[in-house]
């Protein structure tokens, strides 16, 4: 069991995606938002080690955002562009 504990896995999600201009991206500073086209209920990527491994929901209570996982990845779904 001591060496699972040793094996370090980097978890991310992606919540959404957005399209900007470079010069708007060079002109933000700390704190920017960026605005993304997701919401609540929206599925979305759950990545180990960037590699795609589940699909969730975005899900808000209150002021906390969490990730419900819903179901495996599809890599190849991943790769193509990932349909919404």
């Amino acid at each position: 069991m001591s060496q699972i504990k040793a094996v370090n896995v980097e978890i991310a999600v992606l919540l959404g995606r957005s399209v900007l201009p470079m010069n708007q991206l060079l002109k933000m500073g700390r704190g920017a938002v960026i605005p993304l086209d997701a919401a609540e209920n929206d599925e979305v990527w759950i990545l180990a080690n960037n590699h795609p491994v589940a699909r969730g929901e975005i899900q808000i209570n209150d002021d906390r955002i969490a990730i419900c996982v819903t179901r495996a990845a599809d890599v190849y779904d991943f790769l193509a562009g990932g349909v919404r």
